[in-house]
């Protein structure tokens, strides 16, 4: 099995790092546009291999997309952060241009790859994905609602002072603060986790979720990494090993939730075909709502996109 992590920077290094020290895949290749940048973090990673005690093969490339061929997942980390004075548009168009030039060297060598896009704007770059792969809808999603959900697990973990491998959560909708968090689908060990906790203190964890990342970037001056390399790595396991993982993604709809032609945040069942089913809840009027209100933010950007003629 073959993985590409396009982008070395902290989060694509990550991710590589925990595949090849779980021994996800075979070859684990690192590409980048940086002279030598993916090489060297390649060969670093390479180098924990008799440490750490596993056999994947780590291999770093600049822009050779060649060394890329036959992937069976490759993972988009590519993009510029935003800068200060630049806009939402600024930003968008940007990391379009790069994610399309990615994607098209991307399915040009792999043509059968199942993509994962985790570049931000999140949603909105699934999309540029999607539109430039020109492949089934169900090979293309994006990394968000894992890295979400494992925010707001890894919180309430500390607020019950319990285990995070005992919470299960869903979250839905769209990367950022109008995520629609859903503590009635929240366990603790099978027990809702209102039972357990008080409503206000619930909803201070949920508004934590919602601006997680901000929360990074204002303690360290950058974007996270450990959490989303980790998280998009696991997304990458289960189409490998086809777990039949059951996964909040950012999936292209079609009819589920009464939605069209948008990529928004729902649960799937996440395996070797890729995304092979939407799951689609139950949600209680409040839900729908607040679900509806992170669909128009998220279709905003989405027509931002459109307008700009970026995938023409």
């Amino acid at each position: 099995m073959k993985v590409t992590v396009v982008g070395a920077g902290n989060v694509g290094a990550t991710c590589a790092d925990v595949l090849a020290q779980r021994e996800i895949a075979n070859e684990i290749v690192l590409l980048d546009i940086k002279e030598g940048f993916a090489e060297g973090k390649a060969l670093d990673i390479w180098e924990t291999s008799p440490i750490n005690l596993y056999d994947s093969r780590t291999i770093g490339s600049t822009n050779d997309y060649s060394k890329t061929a036959n992937s069976d997942v490759v993972v988009i980390t590519s993009g510029l952060p935003r800068k200060p004075g630049m806009s939402r548009d600024d930003l968008i168009a940007t990391n379009a241009g790069i994610v399309k030039m990615v994607t098209e060297n991307v399915v040009k060598h792999s043509p059968n790859a199942k993509i994962i896009c985790v570049s931000n704007p999140l949603d909105v770059m699934t999309y540029c994905t999607y539109l430039n792969a020109k492949i089934d809808r169900s090979k293309v999603f994006g990394m968000a609602g894992v890295l979400d959900t494992a925010r707001y697990r890894a919180f309430l973990a500390t607020e019950l002072n319990v285990s995070p491998k005992d919470i299960q959560a869903v979250l839905m909708g769209g990367h950022g603060d109008t995520m629609v968090p859903l503590p009635r689908y929240t366990t603790v060990g099978g027990i809702p986790v209102t039972e357990l906790i008080a409503e206000d203190k619930l909803n201070e964890i949920i508004e934590r979720t919602k601006f997680g990342g901000g929360e990074i970037v204002k303690l360290l001056g950058t974007s996270a990494w450990y959490a989303p390399g980790a998280a998009a790595a696991q997304m990458v396991e289960a189409v490998i090993r086809d777990q039949k993982r059951v996964f909040p993604v950012c999936a292209l709809l079609d009819g589920e939730y009464g939605m069209k032609n948008i990529f928004l945040g729902v649960p799937v069942v996440l395996g070797k075909d890729g995304i092979e089913r939407i799951i689609e809840l139950d949600l209680n009027d409040d839900e729908k709502a607040l679900l509806a209100e992170s669909a128009e933010a998220v279709k905003n950007v989405m027509n931002v996109l459109d307008n700009m003629n970026v995938n023409a």
